[in-house]
């Protein structure tokens, strides 16, 4: 377990340097991994310099009333789609001073599947301010394993993208 907690250290720290280098700040929007993304983070000596804050909006009503995802689109797609994926991560960039947010919505498990959204299923989505601009890249991966293996991955990999970024 220790391995893998100095895993994600060392992949948050990356993205601490690259923010840092850049003068930019993070926000991140999280509902199946429930702020994890922001521990590690956190975790890292001197990460006020570029975190700002996270959301972790778990239900539905809290990505409506928090980051501003619209009811028609989580009734349309669902909650674990591209569009609530991008809803929540530029809701964190609209609500914060942040140039950079991510955010993640999926199905850890062990319940939760539905048609064509199996267990292990997430949607990332990375939003940067680039001039007068918002770019965003929106990305589907699914995950073999439990709920905590589902969840580190996810964890892994938005930091993985958020450091080579």
């Amino acid at each position: 377990m220790k391995d893998r907690d100095d895993a994600f250290m060392r992949l948050a720290a990356r993205v601490g340097k690259r923010l840092r280098e850049r003068g930019q700040m993070v926000a991140t929007a999280e509902s199946c991994t429930g702020g994890w993304i922001a521990k590690a983070l956190t975790d890292v000596p001197g990460s006020s310099q570029w975190f700002g804050e996270g959301f972790v909006t778990y239900s539905n009503d809290a990505k409506v009333r928090t980051l501003g995802v619209s009811r028609a689109a989580l009734a349309r797609e669902g909650a674990v789609s591209a569009a609530v994926a991008r809803a929540m991560a530029k809701g964190a960039l609209c609500r914060t001073g942040a140039e950079v947010a991510v955010s993640v919505t999926g199905i850890a498990g062990p319940d939760g599947a539905v048609p064509g959204k199996p267990v292990g299923t997430v949607w990332f989505c990375w939003v940067q301010r680039v001039g007068g601009r918002t770019l965003s890249f929106v990305e589907h991966k699914r995950f073999r394993g439990g709920r905590d293996a589902v969840r580190r991955s996810t964890v892994r990999y938005a930091l993985r993208r958020l450091a080579a970024r």
